[in-house]
């Protein structure tokens, strides 16, 4: 059996050191769900780049260091 956990949301009053732990609603749900798809796509960028720059630097035949010496 698969138990789904809903995310929590923790509110501290700075005032009075109150702290309310509550479960996420609707909206707070879907902000999680569009930061996480947008962590993702970045990161996906992130790694395509890296492949992209290394494959620059392969067709060229030199190596990172060499590169940034030439833009540098």
């Amino acid at each position: 059996m698969t138990k789904t956990t809903i995310p929590q949301i923790t509110i501290v009053n700075a005032e009075t050191g109150e702290v309310i732990i509550r479960d996420a609603n609707a909206e707070e749900l879907a902000q999680i769900q569009a930061d996480a798809a947008a962590a993702a796509a970045r990161e996906t960028e992130k790694t395509q780049r890296a492949a992209d720059r290394a494959a620059l630097l392969a067709q060229l035949g030199i190596t990172e260091e060499q590169a940034k010496l030439l833009l540098g």
